[in-house]
């Protein structure tokens, strides 16, 4: 199988780290990974902030990249949301419903379409996982407290079965870390508090590791963590995969 591998923005300015974890996973599993280098961004940060105009336009180049590849794989669940949204956001537009279906975050992709129910490999380490908005709320990977319906989240399946491990319980798994892209700039003081907030849940529940889907909440709270001189580290869930499967 080859895909086509999207690394979104900050991926690849601030955590380049994360887009080699994520060939690495999907060499292991015999993967074909395709970087297009003419990628750029999706047009995120400008539909967030009511630049559609914008937005369509880096999301018509979006497609002009990536329509030929059969599947997309991207380790940010906000940007997968993003794509998802082209169907609304270019209407006009055939590629947009098609190549959205066919784009996929990265644990979505190894559990839904390459069929894992698990990850083989060692983490001994005490493990909080921070359910990003965009995961949960609109690509619908994982539970949350106002809809009452089970939800698999592929990110938990994975990282469950790693020897080892022990995924602590929050008591507010689903809520909001405060970043929001423009939010957290134009609402600095209130997406601080929301940030320790989160940190603050991880604490009590003994997290050693913060992981995540989307680096940009890992980012976030990785500022206030340095800021605030914390014991905890942040590691994207590609990121933790990656070193677990080194040691098996």
């Amino acid at each position: 199988m080859r895909v086509g591998l999207f690394v979104p923005c900050y991926v690849d300015q601030l955590a380049p780290s994360v887009g080699l974890a994520s060939v690495e996973l999907l060499e292991s599993r015999g993967v074909e990974v395709d970087f297009p280098h003419q990628q750029g961004c999706c047009g995120q940060p400008f539909a967030s902030a009511g630049a559609l105009g914008e937005a369509s336009r880096l999301g018509r180049r979006w497609l002009d990249v990536f329509e030929s590849y059969e599947h997309v794989v991207c380790p940010s669940a906000s940007c997968v949301a993003t794509v998802r949204r082209y169907a609304t956001l270019l209407g006009d537009d055939p590629r947009a419903a098609s190549l959205a279906v066919r784009t996929h975050e990265l644990c979505a992709f190894l559990t839904g379409v390459l069929g894992e129910s698990g990850s083989n490999g060692r983490f001994p380490h005490r493990v909080g996982i921070h359910g990003s908005c965009h995961a949960l709320r609109e690509l619908r990977q994982g539970a949350t407290s106002e809809i009452a319906e089970p939800r698999p989240d592929p990110a938990r399946q994975l990282l469950s079965s790693l020897t080892g491990i022990e995924l602590v319980e929050l008591e507010r798994a689903d809520e909001c870390c405060g970043f929001g892209g423009i939010f957290a700039v134009d609402e600095e003081a209130v997406s601080c508090r929301m940030g320790r907030d989160r940190l603050d849940d991880h604490a009590r529940a003994g997290s050693e590791i913060v992981t995540s889907t989307d680096v940009s909440c890992l980012l976030h709270l990785d500022g206030l963590i340095r800021r605030d001189g914390r014991r905890v580290r942040i590691l994207h869930v590609a990121e933790l995969l990656a070193a677990a499967e080194r040691s098996a």
